[in-house]
């Protein structure tokens, strides 16, 4: 079969890849000027690696993924730690731990280490935020100082996310067509077609829009040999931004006299160009409602996929592991009888 891709991340690699494999012709297609999606990484002037939507760590103990994944890339051991700066001359480790429950209420480590953080990443107070996502740091009563404590395993792409991508889209099966926007009237040339865009705007809204939060990024090089402890450093303030990113952490850490961090600022995505970047897990699942709404639209020539695609908040394992089992389930689905 003739089959479009709409999105060049972790979803439409991965199904274009298993697709391809299977033995059907595959056409990415990308707005952006690069493959690999959010995951997009390059290696600047300086000779550090860069990961140009945020920092993204791997993560899993899905073996099943690390099995897939493995097939692309080569690994280097690294374990995820984050700090918090509360003021100049205090650090705590997150998720909060025992070591920072003995020195603050509960009260107290809401107000500085949840509260701000919420409001600034998610444009809402903490107590509207659904609990699903505050889970994802909770509060500890042990010393660890890992921030994916459960995870067995943890590492970076040795090459990078993008080197990956180059590997999966790799296969004679597969055309990849960057700087190309997605038009409704290009399904007519494919049986079937699988979308990362987002659904609410593939139906024109008509159920109203799906809230995002975005980031807008802000990227300094420093001649300095290192400025923080640790790769990333969360901020608990009330305005400002929410983390900073010092990128030669991930490859090992050198005394050469330069360093390249990355400030997020987050945002509406109506702010930063609609660039769309989590889903809006509200308490009350408004949003979610919506979602459904569009959900139950009836659309036999289009599969979604992705975060924006299925309105979910999805690191990239389970992006990983949700592809591959729509790309299989296709796979049994499209079998001649």
């Amino acid at each position: 079969m003739n089959i479009l891709i709409v999105g060049c991340g972790f979803a439409g690699a991965t199904i274009g890849r298993t697709l391809a494999e299977a033995g059907h012709k595959i056409n990415i297609i990308d707005q952006r000027d690069h493959i690999a999606g959010n995951a997009y990484d390059h290696v600047n002037e300086h000779g550090i690696r860069v990961h140009q939507y945020g920092p993204h760590i791997f993560h899993t103990s899905n073996h099943k993924v690390v099995e897939w994944l493995s097939q692309f890339t080569e690994w280097v051991e690294y374990k995820h730690k984050v700090l918090a700066k509360v003021n100049p001359k205090e650090l705590h480790v997150l998720p909060v731990n025992k070591n920072t429950s003995s020195q603050y209420s509960l009260e107290k480590i809401l107000d500085t280490f949840y509260k701000p953080y919420t409001k600034k990443m998610w444009g809402l107070p903490l107590e509207q935020v659904n609990p699903k996502i505050l889970e994802r740091v909770p509060i500890r009563d042990d010393e660890n100082d890992l921030y994916f404590p459960n995870d067995s395993f943890q590492a970076m792409p040795l090459h990078g996310y993008t080197e990956i991508f180059k590997n999966i889209l790799n296969h004679p099966n597969i055309k990849v067509e960057l700087s190309k926007k997605f038009d409704k009237n290009m399904e007519d040339e494919y049986e079937h077609c699988f979308n990362s865009m987002a659904i609410d705007e593939y139906y024109e809204y008509c159920y109203g829009e799906l809230p995002y939060r975005s980031i807008k990024f802000q990227t300094v090089t420093l001649p300095e040999v290192q400025l923080y402890q640790t790769a990333v450093t969360n901020f608990t303030t009330a305005t400002g931004p929410t983390r900073v990113t010092e990128w030669k952490h991930f490859s090992g850490l050198d005394q050469k006299n330069t360093t390249t961090l990355t400030y997020e600022f987050p945002c509406d995505y109506r702010e930063n160009n609609y660039e769309r970047y989590y889903p809006i897990n509200d308490l009350a699942g408004e949003n979610q409602k919506k979602y459904n709404e569009y959900k139950k639209i009836k659309n036999t020539k289009t599969t979604f996929i992705g975060r924006c695609g299925n309105y979910l908040y999805l690191d990239m394992h389970q992006v990983i592991s949700s592809s591959l089992a729509t790309a299989q389930e296709f796979i049994q689905k499209s079998k001649p009888n």
